[in-house]
């Protein structure tokens, strides 16, 4: 296998470095110390800069102003992201932009030029009713004349509160998924206060009869199982972004930590458990690869479905960074837990991320059921 990245998406990797250079994790209040939203809206003055670093478009194709690259780049972005907590709705936007690109009319694709230059703010609901059950099944979507009526909840929606549009997952009542693109001021939606464990406002989304035109509803089959699998790949990325700067921090600390004349990171225990916990990241990183190229390849063929790829990824991911970040706070001692230092947001951050890709036995469960359909020959 050839892990090399091309020369456009080293360029994508340097631009984000330069970015997210001045990010300060430390920038909103300790959400261990904050009891509601750490902040009421995602850091603008960094959207900017990804728009004007043509960042937020990196997916788009040239005719709606993008540089038309794929999914690995967009992970070699977040990755970098996620080093420094980036409040941002990076994921959201980019994921649900080309999917618009993709299946959308154009009506939808008209879109495009404003989200690509941070003017139009997209997310996505994609945890379902319960954060456990397939989102596509939390709401319904029925046709009204020319026109789709939406009726149902979802829950932790990120961003939601701030975003322009939402794309919204739903289902016909005859085994079809279909993607709404919903306004957040529609009438008959209502977002109710939800909080993330990183302090981060959330939103459970009620939807009332809402309407929806046409030309604003996706019902190409595949289009909500790629948005899904894009979504969940990019996840992992925040993941390996979060654990790679954790692991930096904890061997920064322990360098310099003296025990009995020592540094702390030369005592065996130390250094074993580091060494475990950096296997691990490799082994993030390996997974995380082959799922975006898949996702970019789909057409080529291979044994499994791209979903077998990311959800190898995604239980290394969810099961790694609990591990990284677990180890690092054990190795910083009761300093990890001080909330002047940012290690306990990363652990915050971490549960979310956690969260939201669900246990790993469920991807090894689901691994097993895609094997038994795809006998290995």
């Amino acid at each position: 296998m050839d892990f090399t990245f091309t020369e456009e998406q080293q360029a994508a990797v340097e631009a984000a470095r330069a970015v997210f250079a001045d990010v300060a994790p430390d920038a909103v209040p300790s959400p261990a110390l904050t009891p509601g939203a750490v902040a009421d809206d995602f850091d603008r003055v960094l959207w900017a800069q990804l728009a004007a670093s043509d960042l937020l478009s990196l997916l788009l194709a040239p005719e709606h102003g993008g540089a038309g690259l794929d999914t690995v780049a967009l992970c070699l972005v977040l990755r970098e992201s996620a080093k420094v907590l980036a409040r941002v709705p990076l994921l959201e936007h980019c994921a649900t932009a080309v999917t618009l690109q993709r299946y959308g009319s154009p009506e939808l694709t008209e879109l495009l030029p404003r989200a690509g230059r941070g003017g139009l703010v997209l997310t996505v609901a994609a945890q379902g009713r319960t954060g456990h059950d397939p989102a596509e099944l939390a709401v319904t979507a029925r046709r009204d004349g020319s026109d789709w009526l939406l009726d149902g909840v979802q829950t932790a929606v990120p961003w939601a509160h701030t975003a322009d549009h939402i794309a919204v997952p739903a289902h016909t009542g005859g085994g079809d998924a279909v993607i709404a693109l919903v306004p957040r001021g529609a009438e008959g939606l209502h977002l109710a206060e939800q909080y993330s464990t990183n302090g981060e406002r959330l939103a459970e989304l009620r939807l009332d009869g809402v309407r929806v035109p046409a030309t604003h509803l996706i019902e190409a089959p595949e289009a909500w199982a790629g948005l899904h699998l894009l979504l969940a790949t990019g996840t992992c990325a925040l993941a390996l972004g979060l654990g790679t700067g954790v692991l930096a921090m904890t061997s920064a600390y322990t360098g310099k930590r003296e025990q009995f004349g020592h540094p702390v990171a030369t005592f065996q225990a130390v250094a074993v458990q580091a060494a475990d916990r950096y296997i691990d990241l490799r082994a993030m990183e390996v997974t995380l690869w082959q799922a975006a190229w898949r996702l970019d390849t789909a057409g080529t063929g291979g044994p499994l479905p791209a979903a077998g790829d990311v959800a190898v990824a995604k239980i290394w991911a969810s099961d790694g960074v609990r591990r990284v970040v677990q180890t690092a706070q054990h190795l910083h001692g009761g300093f990890g837990a001080d909330t002047d230092y940012p290690l306990h947001r990363f652990h915050a951050w971490a549960k979310h991320l956690e969260l939201s890709l669900g246990p790993a036995a469920a991807h090894e469960e689901a691994l097993g059921d895609l094997l038994a359909a795809h006998p290995l020959t």
